[in-house]
């Protein structure tokens, strides 16, 4: 069920006599993973990320199952594409529907969550891409463009460990109810894939989380190096310029003793002075290396 609305939630209800919480949660996204379990059927709810490109954002999509003895209901927003074309394919494909739809309807869980998880590899690849893309641009001297790069990608990162840390431990405990008649006992071999899948995942953001905090650090370094620098040179400046300043402020004054007033290159003689001091401080720094 693609985007459901209440009247088609209350008939669902109605058919199969799920829980009216079960339908609230349908109703009003929880955005929690979670698995509530009764007497004849599991409640599942697993969020899966979706990314939008025209904000450049990866956000979380809700996927509620319902698992009974002869049925799978999910219901979707309709953002993610594998879990529509899945069902697409199993409606027009007979080889397709009687490879995943004949069997247990938990086999048909397991297809849909192995697909929606491998669809998050593309996602973490693409990021790895941004950052090496970012690690080589930052070197080249655009550190503040590079700043709100790297906060797009630190947030989608952050999406990405929240909407898929739960997974684990909400497949375990579904492999906890394989009591539950219509769960059959072979179905450890499929989830704990999933579980390795959820590892692979985590221990891929892990990696990425570690490398553009590290690109993160290395470009606020640069970009306050750069700013020191900046501030270096315009200290230097004003060092230079403060000497020739007073020297002006006091030839200003306009009194009569004032020496080369009434010399005819007196003029080119204090700006003669004011130069020489200024390529002797000049020095004096390079000296020193402040520059």
């Amino acid at each position: 069920m693609v985007k459901p609305t209440a009247k088609q939630l209350e008939g669902l209800q109605q058919q199969y006599q799920f829980h009216p919480l079960d339908i609230d949660d349908c109703i009003s996204p929880a955005q929690r993973p979670k698995l509530d379990e009764y007497d004849h059927y599991l409640f599942l709810i697993l969020t899966f990320p979706y990314y939008d490109a025209t904000v450049r954002e990866i956000e979380a999509s809700e996927v509620d199952f319902f698992i009974g003895p002869d049925y799978l209901i999910t219901v979707t927003d309709g953002r993610l594409t594998p879990l529509l074309k899945f069902f697409e394919q199993c409606q027009i494909n007979d080889t397709y529907r009687d490879k995943f739809i004949n069997d247990s309807p938990v086999f048909l869980l397991y297809e849909i969550i192995n697909r929606l998880q491998v669809y998050c590899y593309p996602m973490l690849d693409h990021v790895a891409e941004d950052i090496d893309t970012i690690q080589k641009v930052i070197f080249d001297g655009y550190e503040k463009k590079m700043v709100k790069e790297i906060l797009i990608i630190k947030r989608n990162i952050v999406s990405l460990r929240k909407i898929m840390q739960s997974h684990k431990n909400v497949v375990r405990k579904l492999l906890s109810k394989k009591d539950k008649y219509f769960i059959p006992n072979s179905i450890n071999v499929y989830f704990n894939n999933i579980l390795e899948q959820t590892k692979d995942i985590w221990d891929i953001l892990e990696t990425v989380t570690e490398t553009i905090n590290a690109l993160h650090s290395t470009n606020e370094s640069l970009i306050s190096f750069r700013l020191n620098d900046i501030m270096k040179i315009l200290t230097i400046i004003t060092v230079i310029l403060l000497p020739i300043n007073l020297i002006a402020a006091i030839f200003g004054m306009n009194t009569p003793i004032m020496p080369f007033i009434l010399n005819p290159n007196g003029f080119w003689i204090i700006l003669g002075l004011m130069a020489t001091l200024a390529v002797v401080m000049i020095i004096f720094f390079r000296k020193k290396k402040w520059f």
